[in-house]
């Protein structure tokens, strides 16, 4: 029986499970990769991500990251490395900086779909394969060029070996594979370690008395010494960039690399979960504000899911754990162990949860689908109706949405259309009335019946045109290039040209020589105005060339409301404006002239 629902997915007896993967992948790769090489990095991270790497790549700093001439402490380096090589090897920005996380996707994918196989049947490896693929936040992060859509692959990776361990082993390799790659995840974000404290619930469930495959005596699970290989593989990952940079810095003895290195140890890890200074939410923000959107369709089948909804004969999580079936349960304890762990701190986005998605799709893909003698919860209708209503949902917002644009909303339409740079208004619209025709086409081909293959090819339907329409259509709004040509244009040759708090786009639009004073100067106060101010006041002077400035509004009137400027423009959510003659001398007497970084942007014949 197709439980999935999909009859050409459906293999004879003998066949290997290879050709339903080459399916999927050969799904995932038109859904995730679609309009790859289209567009360029977008705020608000992607231009800051793409500077470190060509920085890498220019200036050779490989443990220490640098942006435009400046330390970057944020981040470990692992996922610049990942852009700066796919750089390197495809000569193309527009592809390099979009190729990790897609190949962190298609492997999430993979991992989970075989993981499900080995677990359950080949059904539930479809159904979890797909569920994953159609997942709103998987889609958002997997084609875009964020950390956390890189650091699933890695996350899941370490999750699929420790499953393999403790599920289906023992296999004490996959263990060690499985700390290695949570190793590699630290070096990409500090919270790659996450996907080991699945020995937790684990033990939990061993104790509660569930049945684990893993051979033990007098209780205790056999392998001795081994059970430290996943610990020892997360310090060898860790130590690919912890050591190398270690050195560096004491080598170095420089005082900026010695604070670099506490910073990034200690202030952008233990400091920033226990205090954080940005993002602040409430305890309950990721269960109701994050979750129930970030996770559809499977929130969908929560109430099903819980036991709070009869299901025609399905199971529901209760009923596995009745059952003592460990499989579930295991990854539905580490999601909420995950959920609690993020909660826990003051600082809270819903990308944080990210790595926890593959466990929830394990947990929900085996009573979505159904197993021998227990029908799935695509089977009931109260799932059908839901799904139908929520597509057909979907459908009429958005045809309703252009509707409202194109008569009543054409003010509106206008101004979007100036704000993202679109000459022609009525060609924002043309993209979202072929989705709504998309979506009542697979509604009245689906039916209620299989109304959640309506919904998952909504759902991939508006990533293709995404990819492949409406991005193109405002990049060159939404990634600086506009802006920054206007920019260029109004500046003579023979004239230096700074910016004051400057926008990564700008500096990677850019194709002359751009002078900016540092990075993340917000902490300092007034101090980069002041810094600005000392750099201007210097233009002209002993054979030095005229220096105009690059300011946003909201700084304006630091330094700078009583010197020449004129609006140049719109870019960022910000007015901004080129001063062009001396600042107030008593901020540039607060100025420290050093503090003035000089950016080379890439040139053609620079390219990696």
């Amino acid at each position: 029986m197709n439980v999935v629902g999909l009859p050409w997915l459906s293999l004879g007896r003998g066949q290997t499970g290879l050709r339903d993967l080459g399916w999927l992948l050969l799904l995932a790769i038109v859904v995730l990769g679609a309009g790859l090489g289209l567009r360029a990095p977008w705020p608000a991270d992607e231009p800051r991500f793409a500077l470190i790497a060509l920085d890498m790549l220019q200036g050779g700093s490989w443990w220490v990251p640098h942006i435009a001439g400046d330390l970057y402490q944020d981040k470990p380096p692992l996922f610049f490395w990942a852009i700066a090589a796919a750089w390197h090897l495809t000569g193309s920005l527009q592809v390099a900086f979009l190729l990790p996380a897609l190949l962190a996707g298609l492997l999430s994918v993979a991992l989970v779909w075989d993981l499900a196989r080995r677990l359950w049947s080949r059904e539930v490896a479809l159904g979890a394969g797909l569920l994953l693929l159609a997942t709103v936040q998987f889609l958002l992060q997997a084609r875009g060029a964020q950390i956390d859509g890189f650091l699933l692959g890695l996350t899941t990776l370490s999750l699929y070996g420790l499953a393999r361990h403790l599920l289906l082993g023992p296999a004490f390799g996959w263990y060690a594979l499985a700390g290695l790659a949570a190793g590699l995840g630290v070096a990409t974000k500090g919270v790659g370690f996450l996907p080991l404290l699945l020995l937790l619930p684990w033990a939990l469930l061993r104790r509660a008395g569930f049945v684990m495959p893993l051979a033990s005596v007098g209780g205790q699970p056999t392998g001795g010494w081994r059970w430290w290989l996943a610990p020892l593989g997360l310090l060898l990952g860790v130590a690919v960039w912890l050591v190398p940079m270690l050195w560096v810095v004491a080598q170095s003895a420089d005082p900026t690399l010695i604070a670099y290195r506490d910073e990034i140890l200690l202030q952008q890890t233990v400091h920033r979960y226990a205090h954080a200074w940005h993002h602040q939410a409430p305890p309950w923000f990721f269960v109701v504000n994050a979750i129930p959107g970030l996770w559809l369709p499977g929130t969908l089948l929560l109430p099903w899911l819980l036991g709070l909804v009869g299901a025609n004969g399905a199971a529901s999580w209760r009923v596995h754990w009745r059952a003592r079936d460990p499989r579930t349960l295991l990854f539905l304890g580490w999601v909420v162990l995950v959920v609690v762990f993020f909660s826990l701190s003051s600082g809270k986005r819903g990308v944080y949860v990210l790595p926890a998605l593959p466990a929830f799709v394990l947990a929900v893909a085996p009573l979505m689908v159904g197993t021998p003698g227990c029908p799935g919860l695509l089977t009931c209708a109260g799932v059908r109706r839901l799904s139908f209503f929520l597509t057909l949902g979907a459908v009429a917002a958005t045809g309703g949405g252009v509707l409202w644009l194109a008569t009543v909303g054409q003010d509106s339409l206008q101004h979007l259309a100036e704000q993202n740079g679109v000459a022609s208004p009525l060609s924002l619209l043309w993209p979202l009335l072929t989705l709504a025709g998309v979506g009542a086409l697979l509604l009245g081909v689906c039916g209620r019946r299989r109304a959640h293959w309506a919904l998952a090819g909504l759902l991939w339907s508006g990533s293709v045109l995404q990819g492949c329409w409406i991005n193109p259509l405002l990049d060159a709004s939404r990634s600086g290039r506009a802006f920054m040509q206007q920019v260029e244009a109004a500046v003579p040759a023979g004239v230096e040209l700074g910016v004051l708090n400057y926008r990564e786009q700008f500096l990677l639009q850019a194709t002359r020589p751009l002078v900016n004073f540092g990075h993340r100067r917000w902490r300092e106060g007034a101090q980069e105005p002041y810094d600005a101010a000392r750099w201007l006041m210097g233009g002209g002077h002993f054979g030095a060339p005229p220096r105009w400035l690059l300011v946003e509004g909201a700084l304006l009137d630091e330094c700078f409301a009583g010197s020449q400027h004129r609006e140049i423009g719109h870019a960022g959510g910000q007015q901004w404006f080129l001063v062009t003659s001396p600042s107030a001398i008593t901020c540039a007497r607060r100025g420290n002239a050093a503090a003035a970084l000089r950016y080379q942007p890439l040139t053609p014949a620079a390219t990696p």
